[in-house]
């Protein structure tokens, strides 16, 4: 499915080219020097495009400066502001970088309000030649769509719809869409509901890939290989991000792997696979433990996802850091990513499944360190769904599938959620783990 063309900067999404890989920075945008730094590390390690949070106005400012020493030191990689809620800053950030992104939802309750507020960010990135990312999360949908269709991937892709209908209203197609959900089977669904709306509208523009809040470690690199090459092995897909929880360097190698991969660059390191009552057995001869876990994610992600097996046995070897032959036939690391694999596409838990979103410029707090020793005690919660989120922008819609929730509020204080309902707010950071298992234990007791 050919998508058309979307200039940003210089760079072209869509229309057959190249996917494009791309990133964000955890840093504060206020913080010039840092921003700065970490792009131009990203830029090393071959991001194509940089996006950075605009909370407040000020931040405008700051990001025309971040811009302008990229580009005093030579890089002209297009930069991309998150915006959330306001269209002013929208409008003002669309004026100073390539591309702004945004969920049109959140410009206001009154839906009419928030089309007049879209409209005219639109009609200013038309004249500055800025594009769009319409960017719709799952469990970020707003009420008036979740009473229409429910939190599900038909309600996501109805969402994106109204907001691409008046783009086309509009004559305006500098524009990528994007509805990403921590969920893989709600994350593929919908986007292949968006992919068939738009073929039948007879204007597809391009697609902006990921899964939301994917994690970290070998966890979140299978997530997200697994939802995201389900969909690029059927030629959705545009752009790549890879969210995880972790220097957002470190996400740069998953994406261009996937890009590489559907781009024809590389193929599997797999052997053989044999198939036989719905089970797959496959040999490995990988030269790296990561290339091992994205090519097993790439090669049975989708069939999982689809149901066509339902378990996956894996074998073979992968090389160490130090050129070693490792051998993982019949030992505990193949039957453990089988595990995470089998998690991943949501067939088999065999613990806690978490949902942490990587950081960004919102998040007050060391999010890395605080979701590892999350994980570490609650390790034994098998099945329980455990959110971990920067900030309570997106943190209490987008852990829409945990049973628990630690979202920070700023200030060195964390509100704990119940599933969707907030039971401590303003708890100290230093005790709020503490408090967080207390209230599992005390509602596991109870049952």
């Amino acid at each position: 499915m050919k998508s058309i063309e979307v200039k940003v900067g210089n760079l072209t999404i869509g229309g057959g080219h190249p996917i494009v890989v791309q990133t964000m920075c955890n840093t504060h945008t206020s913080d010039i020097e840092a921003s700065v730094a970490q792009c131009i590390r990203m830029y090393e390690a071959g991001a194509e495009m940089i996006r950075l949070t605009v909370p407040a106005m000020k931040d405008v400012e700051a990001l025309a400066e971040i811009r302008k020493r990229l580009r005093d030191n030579g890089i002209d990689t297009p930069l991309v502001a998150d915006v959330h809620f306001s269209s002013e800053i929208a409008i003002a950030a669309a004026e100073v970088v390539e591309k702004v992104r945004i969920n049109p939802g959140n410009f206001h309750r009154d839906h009419e309000k928030a089309c007049e507020q879209f409209a005219k960010l639109v009609s200013v990135c038309k004249s500055r030649g800025t594009a769009v990312r319409i960017g719709l999360n799952h469990g970020s949908l707003g009420e008036r769509i979740t009473t229409l269709y429910g939190n599900t991937p038909l309600g996501m892709k109805e969402a994106a719809m109204e907001w691409i209908n008046l783009c086309l209203e509009n004559d305006f197609r500098n524009v990528v869409v994007s509805l990403k959900a921590s969920n893989t089977i709600v994350m593929v669904e919908a986007y292949r509901l968006l992919a068939a709306a738009m073929e039948e509208k007879g204007t597809v523009f391009p697609l902006h890939l990921g899964v939301t809040e994917a994690g970290n470690g070998d966890s979140g690199r299978i997530k997200s290989a697994a939802g995201i090459s389900a969909l690029l092995s059927e030629g959705i897909g545009d752009t790549v991000r890879v969210s995880l929880t972790e220097d957002p360097v470190n996400e740069i190698p998953v994406a261009r792997y996937l890009a590489d991969r559907y781009g024809g660059k590389l193929h599997s390191s797999m052997g053989k696979v044999e198939i036989s009552d719905r089970k797959a057995a496959a040999a490995y001869f990988a030269p790296s433990r990561e290339r091992l876990i994205l090519d097993l994610a790439c090669d049975f992600g989708k069939m999982l996802l689809d149901r066509k097996i339902d378990d996956i046995e894996i074998k073979g070897s992968y090389r160490n850091e130090s050129g070693e032959e490792v051998t993982i036939d019949g030992s505990r690391e193949a039957e453990y990513l089988a595990d995470e694999l089998m998690q991943a596409t949501r067939r088999r838990f065999y613990k806690p499944e978490y949902i942490a979103c990587p950081g960004c410029g919102r998040t007050m707090y060391d999010l890395e360190k605080t979701f590892n020793e999350v994980k570490r005690r609650t390790s034994h919660l098998k099945g329980m769904v455990i959110a971990v989120m920067g900030c309570i922008v997106n943190g209490p819609g987008e852990m829409a599938d945990a049973d628990w929730g630690y979202v920070g509020e700023g200030s060195r204080k964390v509100t704990i959620y119940k599933k969707k309902t907030p039971v401590l707010k303003h708890v100290p950071e230093d005790e709020a783990i503490d408090r967080l298992l207390e209230l599992i234990e005390s509602d596991i007791n109870r049952l």
